[in-house]
């Protein structure tokens, strides 16, 4: 799977948990300040990135994630 096709994944499960369209969602966004996710919505996208590419991650780490395009690398590790 390349860079992009996990990118474009990654905003659609965002825009699913944070209700928001996938299409606005920048590269750079934070998940907090740019796209006003709270901690519990954090959760919720964690899970549901597992959910989405079949992988289980680090949870710890994972939340510490902060951009769309840091998930985006931070889940391509996984399915390498």
């Amino acid at each position: 799977m390349n860079t992009h096709e996990v990118q474009s994944r990654v905003k659609k499960v965002i825009g699913n948990v944070l209700k928001i369209n996938a299409y606005e969602i920048g590269d750079d966004a934070n998940f907090i300040f740019d796209l006003g996710a709270d901690s519990m919505q954090s959760m919720e996208l964690v899970a549901a990135f597992e959910e989405e590419f079949n992988i289980e991650m680090d949870e710890d780490k994972a939340l510490n994630v902060q951009t769309v395009s840091a998930a985006a690398d931070f889940i391509a590790a996984y399915l390498k």
